[in-house]
This record gives structure tokens, sequence and C-alpha cells, in this order.
């Protein structure tokens, strides 16, 4: 059946885009931002955290670096006026990484100062290795002189522990996850349990280096690790916190958060939602299925 759903998600790009856009809605807030906004409202109300993040990755200009970040900046704004438990996600390719690095720099910067000034913090995401060190370069750079501010670690990449036994350093504040890009083994872990102790063995050296983390996963045994492990090390709830997707894994995410953890969830918005839902079709290919259906069946 696996590989039959599998099958299934390499023919999402002749599915209509309305069609994959249903399907999708599960795991996306919205096209706009107010729609970010009251979910996390609705979220807030349950006694769980999120991270907003405007969609769309790499760009193909300044101009569209510039309308991205001024978008993130409306987000800060919106946290603020709504007084939301929420924080900030964004990629850097989005702010244009892809074409200039200290035009990146400036973009993440103006975005990072003024959370500063509103007490909020922002999470610089991690997208494909072509990025990888630069985006920790930048991370580096702003936390000189802000640190409201944090990075993300993927458990498959085999640098990593390199990068957080450096990072762990200056108290950094980590969202650790497996990693989704599709990267070559002589740089990625493949196997499924290899990435997983990879995993755990990182999230030991940020907790013995007493790093905030986000513990990003919606993997069983990554879940029961860590709790034990949170255990082991006598950790304060407000030291650490889990972290999932919209959409994914919701009655485990209620548990959870119902056991007194700090649970944050991932509200992406944007009218750039396709790229993101095709990710998330090939990480769960079951909603792939009902979305071929649909186009079969018109929908009956």
């Amino acid at each position: 059946m696996n590989i039959l759903n599998k099958a299934m998600v390499a023919t999402l790009p002749l599915v209509p885009k309305p069609v994959v856009r249903k399907f999708a809605g599960r795991y996306i807030a919205g096209d706009k931002l107010s729609d970010a906004v009251e979910l996390t409202k609705s979220l807030n109300d349950k006694g769980i955290m999120s991270t907003i993040d405007v969609l769309g990755e790499s760009i193909q200009s300044k101009q569209d670096a510039t309308d991205a970040k001024n978008e993130c900046l409306n987000v800060l704004d919106a946290i603020d006026k709504h007084k939301l438990n929420a924080n900030h996600s964004l990629k850097p390719t989005s702010l244009g990484l892809g074409i200039d690095y200290e035009f990146c720099l400036q973009n993440l910067t103006e975005i990072i100062k003024k959370a500063y000034e509103l007490g909020q913090f922002v999470r610089i995401d991690m997208e494909d290795s072509p990025y990888t060190t630069k985006t920790i370069d930048l991370y580096k750079e702003l936390y000189k002189n802000y640190q409201n501010c944090g990075v993300v670690i993927q458990s498959y990449m085999r640098r990593s522990m390199d990068d957080v036994t450096e990072l762990v350093k200056t108290g950094t504040n980590f969202r650790l996850c497996k990693g989704i890009y599709i990267e070559p083994k002589a740089i990625a872990y493949k196997g499924k349990q290899e990435i997983r102790d990879n995993f755990m063995k990182l999230l030991k050296v940020m907790f013995e280096n007493n790093c905030y983390v986000g513990i990003a996963t919606h993997d069983s045994f990554l879940i029961e690790g860590a709790l034990k492990m949170i255990d082991e090390f006598g950790k304060k709830k407000s030291e650490y916190e889990f972290q999932m997707l919209l959409g994914v894994r919701e009655r485990l995410r209620d548990k959870i958060a119902a056991d007194g953890h700090r649970m944050r969830i991932y509200v992406p918005f944007g009218t750039h939602w396709y790229n993101y839902s095709i990710r998330r079709f090939k990480e769960n290919p079951y909603m792939a299925v009902y979305a071929i259906k649909a186009l079969v069946t018109g929908g009956r």
C-alpha cells in the first residue's frame, strides 16, 4: 500500500491546483495573514503556541525579497497588535539569500531588530544544503547584536554535530528536526534509525549545554526518548518545547499540551502554498490518495 501511495504522489502535478488546495487546507492557515491570526488565536485558547510563517522560498529578484521582508514585518505587527502567543519563522532564501548574502543580512537585520523592539522572537529556518553554512553564518552575525533569534538544526545532516558543538558555546536557541530536503548520502544520513539516533545525540548535547530546544517531531519514538531525557536532565518545562506542523497528529499534539509541556504549532499562510503542500503530501502519501481519488471521481 505504501508503494502505491508513493506512486500516487508522483502523479500530483496532474491534479488541478483547486483539488490539491482542498486537501492541503489542513496544513495551511489560509492565503491571508488574518487567517494565520485567527488560527493562532484558536490554538492559544487551547494553551498552544504558534510560529507564523509566510509561505514562499527561493525568490527571483531583490524586489521579491523586499516584498517578503515587508510581509514578515506585517507578521510582527500582527503578533503585537493581537497579543498572540506566537513567534515568527522565516526562510532566508525568501529574503534574498540565493541572490546576495549582504542584501539578505540587511533584510534579516531589519526584521529581527523590529522583533527585538516588540519583545518577540524570530526563528531562522534551515533549508537545503547549498544554504546551510550561509544560514548559520547569518545567525551568528545577527546574534552579535540581537539574541532574540534562533536557528534550526537537521538531524539527518552529517555535519550537524559539528555545528551544534560550535553553536552551544553561545547558548543558541535551537529548533531540532529530522530534515525534509532530499540530500546526497555523502552529506546526509539515509537510514530511519540512524537519523533518529543522531537526533537524540544532538538533543543530549543541547541539553548538556543548557540550550533552549524546540523539539520538532511527530515521531513517537523521538517524543518518548525526548521525554525520558527531559526527566534525566531534570529540565523545567520553561526550558524546552515541543513543535509540530499544522494538521499533523493533532491528538498527540493535544495530549502533549494537556500533560503540561509547551507545544508550538507551525502556522504557514500565503498564496505560495502549492510547493509546501506537495512536500506535506510526500510526507503523508495517504492525503495524496484522497486528492487523486477526488480527481478521478469528480469529487464524489
